[in-house]
């Protein structure tokens, strides 16, 4: 692995350990393939390497959830992600309660917190009743509204990208996108292995950067674990 380049001087409204998310505007994110999975066809817990545009690995994100919840909830299952760096120091945490798994039921739709360092909440993503395409509203700390996130009407994307916008509140100004890229067929064939590509401007706030990293992880499990 390419060595990473030196980290910036981390200000002072930066979380220990997101110094990564502050000159990057792209992320990518790679499941791992389980050979478990392969093998037995038994789901096990989902790890991810996430890295630079340049393919440089910055961080590991690896899910902790009880085996009785993958087997009875599958992809509504309830967990925890533990994001790490190269270091192994644990510097996102990412928690999903149990919550329901249909837009029928608009009480109880999904949720995800994001903490950085752990422990320390810096925002929600939270799912938004609509009939049609999957919609999200991504908060900050105090539960305001900072983005939306809105996807697309067929979520089989026909061997192409599957989109997701991230959008500002006022104007639905696209000002970036979530992207479930297509994988080799015949690991898509086997596995429930997915890869991402997060874009975001520049200068986006590097705890709503952080936020969003874990939509994508919201997303994957919503929509393409088998």
């Amino acid at each position: 692995m390419d060595e990473l380049p030196p980290l910036p001087i981390r200000p002072s409204n930066c979380p220990p350990g997101l110094e990564h998310l502050l000159q990057i505007d792209q992320l990518l994110v790679h499941q791992q393939v389980e050979l478990m999975e392969v093998v037995l066809g038994i789901e096990t817990n989902n790890k991810y390497e996430i890295k630079n545009k340049l393919g440089q690995q910055i961080y590991f994100a690896n899910e902790k959830s009880k085996s009785c919840s993958k087997l009875l909830c599958g992809r509504r299952r309830p967990f925890k992600i533990h994001i790490v760096d190269n270091m192994g120091t644990e510097v996102i945490r990412l928690r999903r309660p149990l919550r329901c798994g249909t837009c029928w039921c608009p009480c109880c739709l999904q949720k995800l917190e994001v903490q950085a360092p752990p422990g320390e909440r810096i925002g929600y993503i939270v799912q938004k009743w609509n009939s049609c395409s999957p919609k999200f509203i991504i908060q900050d700390e105090n539960k305001d509204a900072v983005l939306k996130i809105r996807g697309p009407l067929c979520l089989s994307g026909c061997g192409c990208a599957v989109n997701f916008k991230i959008e500002s509140l006022e104007l639905s100004q696209k000002v970036g996108k979530i992207s479930k890229e297509r994988s080799n067929l015949t690991k898509e064939a086997f596995t429930d292995a997915d890869n991402f590509v997060i874009k975001f401007p520049m200068d986006l706030d590097v705890k709503v950067k952080a936020i969003l990293l874990g939509a994508c992880f919201l997303i994957d499990y919503m929509y393409f674990e088998q």
